[in-house]
């Protein structure tokens, strides 16, 4: 595939699929979310320019999103996340994710999310909770960090206070609710042996279960997958493996990664715009 004619008819080999489609899982890396304008962390480079201060102090994604920083450091470890965490709560999704969520509810058999973001946008954009698979945790619910046996609450109520100066916290901490410790996201880190995965246990029997039915239906799955890339690959595998056991048709969206598995659908362009072309040839 090369030049705009092949773009062009990747893009309507996409419309054709889907408007033939039962029902649609969606994959999500953090390529999703640049059209809203979240940061990718594209590389140390595009950590840095969203966050100088840790430019400064030599520390990328993966040094800081570790949880040793709770112990350690807990004003670095909560500017880091309380920041994002305020992000996240004021980015408002990008129009694609309502293009996303008008196809999974117009087909017979609905639709799945199955994310590696933990920043709640599908949440956000209106995808009820019990459709949606966050492989790696999400900022909103936290847990506490001594694992005191509170479980997984939400971060409601609860923020950090950061010096952007600094990307420190200041003042009071999220704490627990039940021992007064600190609390710390439930996202799964760079070696986070202290992560609390039953809430996302919960969301994969909720997804395996969706996708068990199919099958033996009969119906024809349709897989779109955004912004997922190399680096951390467990969304593209992810949706690789449910295209292959399903007989599923694979489509990924990807400016920089495009490339697939035989018969995947490549689309080489971000998220919202693949997304609008695709849903422009469907409403015509």
């Amino acid at each position: 595939m090369s030049g705009i004619d092949g773009y062009e008819r990747e893009v309507e080999r996409a419309a054709e699929s889907l408007a033939q489609a039962d029902a649609i899982l969606i994959g999500a890396g953090a390529g999703m979310g640049v059209d809203s304008g979240l940061p990718d962390f594209r590389g140390n480079e595009g950590f840095w320019n969203a966050y100088p201060p840790y430019a400064r102090l030599g520390l990328d994604f993966v040094s800081l999103a570790s949880p040793r920083w709770f112990r350690q450091d807990p004003e670095l470890a909560w500017g880091f996340y309380g920041h994002r965490l305020q992000l996240y709560r004021t980015t408002r999704p990008h129009e694609g994710f309502a293009i996303l969520k008008r196809w999974a509810d117009a087909l017979p058999r609905g639709g799945f999310v199955y994310t590696s973001n933990v920043d709640g946008q599908f949440q956000r954009a209106g995808f009820p909770d019990d459709m949606i698979h966050e492989a790696h945790g999400a900022i909103d619910f936290l847990q506490c960090l001594d694992q005191c046996g509170v479980g997984i609450f939400p971060a409601e109520g609860r923020a950090a206070t950061i010096d952007p100066r600094t990307m420190r916290a200041v003042g009071k901490l999220p704490d627990c609710p039940r021992c007064g410790g600190l609390a710390r996201p439930n996202i799964l880190m760079f070696g986070d042996g202290g992560w609390d995965g039953s809430r996302t246990e919960a969301q994969a029997k909720r997804q395996w279960a969706w996708a068990r039915d199919l099958a033996p239906a009969g119906a024809r799955l349709v897989v779109v997958e955004c912004g997922a890339g190399t680096a951390v690959p467990t969304v593209r595998r992810a949706c690789e493996r449910t295209a292959e056991a399903l007989g599923g048709t694979l489509i990924r969206i990807n400016p920089r990664e495009p490339h697939a598995p035989p018969g995947t659908l490549s689309i080489p362009a971000g998220a919202l715009d693949a997304l609008t072309a695709i849903d422009e040839l469907l409403e015509s």
